[in-house]
């Protein structure tokens, strides 16, 4: 056993304790420790009590936890056919599921269908009539737009309408055979400002109130994900989050509150895994020190692009630290972790040394490629659960 001897300066107390010492031939790899994934479900439904909670799969979809959070009652949030499959198999029941992807290929909307699957996203008039085509009578959210101010990974590009076009994506929905069910949005992942969901839960109640007023029902809310883990630099506390949710339900929809729902990925998951990675070389290049680790951006660490998500970091290395360059192996030259924002490691850093970034549960080993440049993706040794 190699003890952490050195953390670094850019490294939050309290991190978890080593397992074990893998060095080079063993890694990269994901040490994922379901007992503390469990436990921060356990923690969302203690200050989300009547709130459901559906884990995003996509988020880390290894069987033993979807196998664990359904053993623990949890619902899920899909994406794919495959997505819906693994939720099954964990051990959910169809009505457990929530198809939350906006746009969707016909027959993966027909497959969900067949499956079992009857509570869909959409977010345009033409994704509405695909779904009535091929999951007739389904129940439909539609999704809001929102401008992912305060998240690390803003989600508000590529899905989500107005609060006008949500009330004729309803509409239509109705019209076609289908329950305009409600709304659902997502403020953007790694979301460090509670009052998010304020602003999007109040643009929710205007879709609410104006599609009751055209003769729908709509009765079921989805808050999305975005509750954060423990990477670098502050968040508030989660009672923050579900004070504040709560508070903005009551100021929105006074005593004509919806039904909620959660997606957490993240939060859920990011704290209970930390990426286990060997230094390939430490080469002195430009006037900075460049250090090569085994695991990079397209084997797990797709969210250092932008340098967007900065993981807290320790290593087996000892003495003074200083700054460096963190980069993965491949030829790439977009395999680059941390370059504009320096990390701190100990000088004596060298090769076949260990460095763990903490915190690292979710988008690691399911962002990992089939193998590009020649290195495989990234697996996963599972603890506790």
């Amino acid at each position: 056993m190699v003890l952490l001897t050195h953390m670094s300066l850019r490294t939050a107390d309290h991190l978890p304790p080593l397992v074990s010492d893998h060095r080079a031939p063993n890694t990269p790899y994901l040490e994922l420790d379901i007992d503390i994934a469990i436990d921060r479900y356990a923690q969302l439904r203690v200050g989300l009590p009547n709130t459901g909670i559906h884990y995003a799969v996509k988020a880390n979809p290894h069987p033993a936890l979807l196998a664990a959070l359904a053993d623990s009652g949890c619902s899920f949030d899909v994406a794919s056919p495959d997505e819906v499959r693994a939720a099954l198999a964990a051990g959910a029941t169809t009505d457990q599921l929530l198809y939350s992807n906006p746009v969707k290929r016909a027959d993966h909307i027909a497959e969900a269908a067949a499956l079992g699957v009857s509570l869909f996203v959409a977010d345009s008039l033409v994704e509405v009539r695909k779904i009535a085509v091929h999951a007739p009578r389904s129940a439909l959210l539609c999704r809001l737009a929102t401008s992912g101010a305060g998240s690390d990974w803003p989600l508000s590009r590529k899905y989500g309408c107005t609060a006008a076009e949500a009330v004729e994506v309803l509409c239509l929905a109705e019209g076609l055979g289908l329950e305009a069910a409600g709304v659902s949005f997502h403020v953007g992942s790694q979301q460090r400002s509670p009052a998010a969901w304020s602003e999007a839960i109040a643009d929710a109640a205007e879709v609410f109130w104006a599609a009751r007023s055209r003769g729908l029902h709509p009765w079921l809310l989805d808050l999305g994900g975005g509750f954060p883990a423990r990477h670098q630099g502050s968040t508030p506390p989660l009672p923050d989050y579900t004070a504040t949710i709560a508070g903005a339900l009551l100021e929105s929809f006074g005593e004509h509150q919806p039904r909620t729902v959660i997606e957490p990925g993240r939060g859920v998951v990011g704290d209970a895994g930390t990426v286990v990675t060997s230094v390939v070389e430490v080469v002195p290049r430009g006037g900075a020190r460049w250090v090569f680790l085994d695991a990079g951006v397209f084997t797990g660490m797709v969210e250092c692009l932008d340098e967007a998500i900065v993981y807290r970091l320790s290593s087996t290395a000892t003495g003074p630290v200083g700054p460096c360059v963190l980069a993965g192996p491949t030829c790439d030259s977009a395999d680059v972790l941390y370059e504009r924002t320096p990390v701190d490691l100990p000088l004596s850093l060298r090769a076949g040394d260990v460095v763990r970034l903490h915190s690292a549960g979710a988008y690691t080993t399911c962002y990992s490629t089939v193998g590009f440049n020649g290195f495989a993706p990234m697996g996963t040794v599972v603890v506790g659960g």
